[in-house]
């Protein structure tokens, strides 16, 4: 199938005008934290568990200096608590050991740290620094993706490679924040919307469907 990318995003923007991350943060570091404590959680949860974290701990050297016990009694909520808790102390201690206390706005530096993986230094270099050179591949991303026909990989690092081929570079600010919504909203994990979808005619799967 020949597809408009750029149709396919313009519909999706119209569909989801506010879309945009979803967690909550005031500084660069508390959006590190937060992307940190969103993996295998939702980013519903997240919120509701840092304001109390994020009103006691301000910035990386609090963080660097707090108790861990302390620290994984406030994440909890968040799951995988203990491992989480390790990551965010130790990448605290690395932003004010070798950044002076700045979040690095590289992908190089970012990845460098404790518990910083591609899809989060992604996100944090879109939300922080405006920087959209990659596409953070969360499960919505990689569902869609596969659904539609945009990539046949299951390797996040792939699939993020083959929408940076697809998409101009303008349009992966937009590719980051439409995929989720539209990933929570639309084409959901189970019982997806599909006869709703305002992007079913670019899809393979509803195709298909429609074929049989």
């Amino acid at each position: 199938m020949n597809i408009d990318y750029t149709e396919l995003i313009n519909i999706l923007k119209n569909t989801y005008p506010d879309a945009t991350c979803s967690l909550d943060f005031n500084t660069p570091f508390e959006l590190v934290v937060a992307v940190m404590l969103s993996a295998q959680c939702t980013d519903e949860r997240v919120n509701k568990t840092t304001p109390a974290l994020f009103k006691e701990y301000k910035t990386p050297e609090d963080f660097a200096n707090i108790d861990l016990a302390v620290l994984e009694n406030f994440i909890h909520p968040c799951g995988f608590y203990n491992n989480k808790a390790k990551n965010i102390k130790a990448c605290a201690k690395k932003i004010v050991s070798d950044f002076n206390g700045n979040v690095p706005k590289t992908m190089e530096e970012l990845l460098c740290l404790p518990g910083v993986g591609r899809k989060s230094a992604n996100v944090i270099l879109l939300e922080v620094f405006g920087i959209a050179n990659g596409v953070a591949v969360d499960t919505h991303c990689k569902r869609i993706s596969n659904r539609i026909g945009l990539s046949s990989q299951s390797d996040p690092l792939k699939i993020e490679q083959d929408l940076i081929k697809i998409f101009p570079k303008e349009y992966l600010k937009d590719v980051n924040h439409l995929f989720v919504w539209h990933g929570r909203k639309t084409c959901t994990a189970r019982n997806p919307k599909c006869s709703e979808c305002k992007i079913n005619k670019f899809c393979n799967t509803w195709n298909n469907i429609q074929k049989n």
